[in-house]
């Protein structure tokens, strides 16, 4: 058990007492306990302000109830429990201002934690399994008619580093990408292909309304034309439209692959939408109306989704026998409610935000616990060079493909950019600062870190200094050195919260903050040319700090590179 969840054990446990003789009184739900790390050591190791939450449920001050607490927390019997081995687990609580409580750890137990993590080496960092939690993530899942955009690129480093964290918490995650590979996108990109297709061997053609206009198209037409030359030009219009369609669909998803993989990016299920044309779509349909969900109408079929918190209803069949995206959404989901996961997370542009109601009324139709299906929603992201606003590709005059950024800033710089703030809030991406070799540039900084320690480890090599079993931890007592000690394990903590949040910005957070912790310690203490003991133990304390940097860096999604 961390030192975190000891604290929340203990002021679980105190309030039991405290309600159970009286001396705390309610009939009420107490809320979750909140442990924070305060800003300034002077505030102790953690602190909470469960006291200040519950004042308005015990009807008793927020001090009174915060020093009922500490009396009972500090109690022989209590704190003996808590600690491991015997010993205390608390140097000393305190109360602050209206009700906080600040608690400071023994120095003892902090080693004792650290001892811990360097007996778990390479597992550290990876939390116990969660049995019986299946999560599904869905995320980017688009249309296979152009190159991945960088706002796609935000929902591809979002996805993949939750599957990441989530994964490292203890869940079982399958990721998987949903393929929207039926429908007028895919008449489309037929069209323009075969227009490019008409225009490269030399025929004149005008180019339909909503063809796509990119660079890539004409690329894609390059490559067939490169692979089968002209022979598809003597087929009727109609064949000559399915076999270019198919084709150009294959070459738009391999190169959606590649700049997926190349991104870091990999799934598990790649899931076609064809595939629930037309039977699994009939099938939801009737059930629909098995449960009067679905009404007739003007020549088409209505999901009657107000019912459920819909603005309005919704049209699933047209009147001309065409099911609409929402009747391919409706079996979709349905199909992932049935493979029985314990939770399904999309990732949707905020552009969606009102898809949300339709489809869960649907789920709830069907009989689905809608509250299993969680939407994430990604804002948009502006990109400035110079401190101006770049809007368009250079290349192609069209939105800035993914790989144009990776291409100019890296995969590890656009990966952290992309993950450094919420997804629920704009991100404005400063590609000079992504490209930038300073300390200003976050994703350097962390970086820096790891490459600092790796050169530390390596020149203690040359100094004939190595680690052999666990050394005298207790050595280190300067403030940094606890500060870093602390801030390593914390780590596990951190990826908890990431993982229930949602939330990967909080490791990249994280990792920055273990990285500035790293930096002080760099400043004030030396490895070589002290005395061996403590030599030994600052090695050992760096060992953790560089696998939790590499390894928070990895959930991310980002390399830790041993030189730079």
């Amino acid at each position: 058990m961390q030192t975190r969840d000891k604290i929340v054990a203990a002021i679980k446990a105190a309030t039991v007492a405290a309600m159970t003789e009286g001396t705390l009184k309610t009939s009420e739900d107490l809320p979750e306990v909140s442990i924070q790390v305060p800003p300034k050591k002077e505030f102790g190791d953690y602190a909470t302000n469960f006291a200040m939450q519950t004042t308005k449920i015990f009807h008793v001050s927020p001090r009174k109830i915060a020093e009922e607490l500490r009396a009972r927390i500090m109690a022989v019997d209590l704190a003996h429990f808590l600690a491991a081995d015997g010993e205390d687990l608390f140097e000393e609580i305190q109360i602050a201002g209206a009700g906080f409580m600040n608690f400071f750890i023994k120095p003892n137990v902090i080693y004792r934690q650290l001892k811990e993590i360097y007996a778990e080496g390479e597992d550290f960092g990876h939390l116990p399994c969660k049995n019986n939690v299946t999560i599904q993530i869905e995320y980017v899942s688009a249309n296979p008619t152009g190159l991945l955009h960088v706002g796609h690129g935000r929902g591809a480093a979002a996805g993949s580093a939750m599957v990441n964290i989530m994964r490292a918490a203890g869940y079982n995650v399958e990721s998987e990408y949903y393929i929207n590979d039926a429908g007028n996108q895919m008449d489309n990109l037929a069209k323009s292909v075969n227009a490019r297709y008409l225009e490269l061997l030399g025929q004149s053609v005008d180019f339909p309304e909503d063809g796509y206009l990119g660079e890539d198209i004409i690329d894609t037409t390059k490559r067939i034309i490169a692979r089968d030359g002209d022979k598809h030009l003597a087929l009727p219009e109609d064949e000559r439209l399915k076999v270019l369609g198919e084709l150009a669909y294959v070459d738009k998803l391999l190169e959606l692959k590649d700049d997926l993989k190349k991104f870091r990016v990999n799934f598990d299920v790649w899931f076609s939408e064809r595939t629930l044309h037309p039977d699994k779509i009939n099938a939801a349909i009737e059930t629909l109306k098995e449960k009067g969900g679905i009404y007739e109408q003007d020549g088409a079929l209505w999901l009657a989704s107000s019912k459920y918190g819909d603005d309005k209803d919704r049209v699933v069949i047209r009147d001309n026998g065409e099911p609409t995206y929402l009747a391919a959404d409706i079996a979709y989901h349905k199909n992932k409610f049935d493979r029985g996961f314990s939770e399904l997370i999309n990732l949707w542009g905020a552009d969606h935000h009102g898809y949300v109601a339709r489809v869960k009324a649907a789920m709830k139709m069907l009989g689905y616990d809608a509250d299993k299906l969680k939407i994430i929603f990604l804002q948009m992201v502006s990109l400035f060079r110079g401190g101006e606003a770049v809007k368009m590709s250079k290349r192609a005059g069209t939105a800035i493909p993914l790989r144009e950024l990776m291409e100019e800033v890296g995969t590890d710089a656009a990966r952290y950019f992309f993950l450094m703030r919420s997804t629920d809030s704009q991100l404005d991406f400063d590609l000079d600062l992504a490209k930038s070799q300073s300390a200003d540039n976050p994703v350097y900084y962390v970086q820096y870190a790891h490459a600092r320690i790796s050169s530390i480890f390596r020149q203690a090599e040359e100094a004939g200094l190595k680690l052999d079993g666990i050394p005298q931890l207790s050595l280190m007592n300067s403030a940094v050195e606890l500060d870093l000690i602390n801030k390593v394990s914390e780590y596990p903590d951190e990826i908890e919260k990431a993982a229930a949040e949602y939330a990967p910005q909080r490791i990249a957070r994280y990792v920055y903050d273990l990285a500035s912790t790293f930096s002080a310690f760099y400043r004030d203490c030396r490895i070589l040319g002290v005395e061996e003991d403590l030599a030994k133990a600052r090695l050992a304390l760096l060992k953790v700090t560089r696998h939790t940097i590499n390894h928070a860096l990895g959930l991310l999604g980002v390399s830790a590179p041993e030189r730079m």
